[in-house]
């Protein structure tokens, strides 16, 4: 029965990936690992671009985190300038953030994960998608697209697009908001704190029923890394990057995203695209670590709002040190989208929000920028270097994909090795190796940026299938 397994292309995940999952003579599992498959190398495509339509070109990379791309590129471009944008440039861009991880993580949860959580992850594979869930549930659905419609709404209110609206520039941002456009999003806020306060009240009254998943979804110990404030509580725009380890203790803090490279290093390997970035200090593979929405309420001392620092508590109550199981990605999100809907008030609240000094003007003051922010699917960093003419020599960027990439892997094999056996490979089972990786959210159109020699296979087969060769 010796063999491999190949899951392509893994269904309900935002761009094309592939599992394979090698099976023993006996019918064991011995390895299995995530493949990225397609290429698409912005790094190299920025080449001999002006410096500053970084941020327009590289939120290209994306349609569901344009807004993640455009600034952390702006802060690249920002230390390239020299600069420190307007207080309000900054509350918007922090406002735009906002309603992105709202739709973003309402994409993930609603659309792309309910279908197992809700149909269950033995359930008809022809109903268990979005239109099996407004079947079945359609009051849940109908919060999910109202949920996340809420979020584009708002950033088209902000930067005049919905995707791609090259808003967000070097030195700040390059528009003001209106009182109209204030006014609008203020009254959406209500219902937004209604649908997701339902949604947390029903997925943690259903928690009993995935006790599967939670010991097998990626549950294993490793690092986290996340972005926190001053206070250290929780960060997505402005903040310096601190590391954990297992137990919760902290490894490194107060990083400088600046100082990225004593920390990280990248791996890469032959069978994908995607890079695998390791904590240097313990090197590679044994310094994988882990980023986004459960990471981040892992590292952090709370949220910073009332109602997110409640659900944070609980959160953290599960475990008596950090939430080890990738599982609980999708009720950290939960708490994420709390947390940025009452940042949303707070900043809308604010009279500068309307300020119309929102830009820093300047030439170019140094020869390399280095941007950092948390996107909905985790720590993203651009690093940018400029010739004396402020055009873009090199390029490089680590995606929270990227940097989940060794956990991913390992995930994949943990849930293989509880659920599939040499002799009996279930549909549901199949669907689970999948669900792993959706629990990470994966966004593979950004996190195709391998480095060094094309790593890709060409295999040669019959009409029947059979591999004749492969190089």
């Amino acid at each position: 029965m010796s063999g491999t397994i190949t899951i392509e292309p893994i269904s309900r995940i935002e761009g094309h990936g592939m599992i394979t999952i090698i099976v023993e003579d006996d019918g064991s599992i011995s390895d299995a690992r995530f493949h990225v498959t397609q290429f698409r190398g912005f790094e190299k495509l920025c080449e001999g671009r002006p410096f500053y339509e970084m941020p327009s070109i590289t939120e290209r990379i994306c349609g569901i985190c344009p807004v993640s791309h455009s600034l952390a590129s702006s802060k690249a471009c920002d230390a390239i300038l020299g600069v420190h944008p307007p207080d309000t440039g900054v509350m918007l861009r922090r406002l735009l953030n906002c309603a992105e991880f709202i739709q973003s993580h309402a994409l993930s949860f609603f659309y792309l994960s309910s279908p197992d959580l809700l149909l269950g992850m033995e359930s008809d594979p022809a109903k268990r998608n979005i239109i099996g869930v407004i079947e079945a549930y359609p009051e849940i659905a109908g919060d999910g697209i109202r949920l996340r419609k809420i979020g584009q709404q708002i950033i088209e209110l902000i930067s005049g697009k919905r995707i791609h609206s090259a808003w967000v520039v070097p030195g700040g941002v390059n528009a003001p908001l209106c009182a109209e456009h204030r006014e609008t999003m203020l009254q959406m806020i209500p219902e937004a704190l209604e649908i997701i306060t339902r949604t947390l009240t029903m997925f943690k009254k259903s928690l009993e029923k995935y006790r599967d998943e939670i010991q097998t979804f990626a549950n294993f110990p490793t690092l986290f890394m996340g972005m926190v404030d001053k206070e250290g509580n929780l960060e997505h725009v402005d903040g310096r990057l601190r590391i954990i380890d297992a137990k919760g203790h902290i490894v490194a803090d107060d990083i400088d995203p600046a100082d990225y490279q004593e920390y990280i290093g990248e791996a890469v390997e032959p069978w994908s695209y995607l890079k695998s970035p390791y904590f240097k200090p313990m090197g590679y593979p044994e310094g994988i670590y882990r980023v986004g929405p459960a990471a981040r309420l892992n590292v952090c001392n709370g949220c910073g709002t009332v109602l997110a620092d409640q659900e944070w508590a609980e959160f953290r109550s599960l475990e008596r040190g950090p939430i080890m199981s990738s599982f609980f990605n999708h009720y950290a999100r939960l708490i994420e989208i709390l947390y940025c809907i009452e940042t949303l008030q707070k900043l809308l609240d604010d009279p500068a929000i309307l300020s119309p000094r929102i830009r820093a003007f300047a030439q170019p003051n140094f020869l390399e920028g280095i941007g950092c922010v948390e996107a909905p699917r985790g720590t993203l960093i651009h690093h940018y270097r400029v010739d004396e003419n402020g055009l873009m020599t090199w390029a490089n960027l680590i995606v929270a994909t990227g940097h989940n990439n060794l956990a991913m892997s390992r995930g994949v094999l943990q849930v293989a090795k509880r659920f599939i056996t040499g002799t009996e490979v279930s549909e549901g089972a199949l669907n689970r190796v999948e669900a792993v990786i959706r629990a990470f959210d994966p966004c593979l159109s950004c996190s195709t940026h391998a480095l060094g020699r094309r790593p890709f296979t060409i295999r040669f087969r019959k009409p029947d299938g059979t591999i004749l060769r492969e190089l």
